[in-house]
């Protein structure tokens, strides 16, 4: 499949991100716990002026991680199916990885991952669930904001990311083009001074 392409900022990914989080909620209303999920618009497609892969990447969060089955059946009628990943190893989909200077507990790392494959219903999408008290949950919206907040921050993240995606175009899967956007974010880490 290779990493997908970069594609310039759509400003309507924002607009379909606001409808699928509302759609998700209302599917989800009747779970456990429900009441105090956190819903968020994540990654490139979040941050205005940022090219991206066209993939809508959105968050929930849950006071503890909600059970595999009752989510999927209540999400499914969304066309969201939960992922397995290229590999066994693939990262991100049944855990995140620690980010530095971040509790290593498995426990705060472990996540849901749900996929939505680009058709009539829209673009493509990914649905990370996480804890609360995930530490890369708090990470991905201090680095989304961080991104938001300063046009130079953008534009070295495009330059990494459209060559990390010419790079590995021809790859069978794109694990080792997230894999590879891991310097880039340990050193945005540093310069965040996250955790703080």
């Amino acid at each position: 499949m290779g990493a997908p392409r970069i594609a310039d900022h759509d400003p309507a990914w924002a607009d379909e991100a606001e409808s699928l989080l509302e759609r998700i909620r209302a599917a989800t209303t009747d779970l456990p716990g429900s009441d105090a999920f956190a819903l968020d618009h994540i990654g490139s497609t979040s941050v205005p002026g940022l090219a991206a892969k066209p993939i809508i990447d959105l968050q929930l969060l849950a006071a503890e991680l909600p059970s595999a089955a009752p989510l999927t059946a209540a999400i499914a009628p969304l066309g969201l199916v939960r992922a397995q990943g290229s590999r066994p190893d693939s990262p991100g989909v049944h855990a995140d990885i620690p980010r530095l200077q971040t509790d290593p507990d498995p426990a705060l790392h472990a996540k849901l991952l749900f996929h939505r494959p680009e058709g009539p219903a829209g673009p493509e999408v990914i649905l990370h669930v996480r804890r609360a008290d995930s530490p890369f949950a708090a990470f991905v919206l201090a680095f989304r904001d961080w991104l938001r907040s300063d046009p130079d921050h953008r534009a070295r993240y495009e330059a990494v990311k459209r060559d990390l995606a010419d790079r590995f175009a021809d790859a069978a899967d794109y694990d080792d083009y997230t894999r590879a956007k891991s310097a880039f974010i340990a050193e945005a880490q540093r310069d965040m001074g996250w955790p703080g």
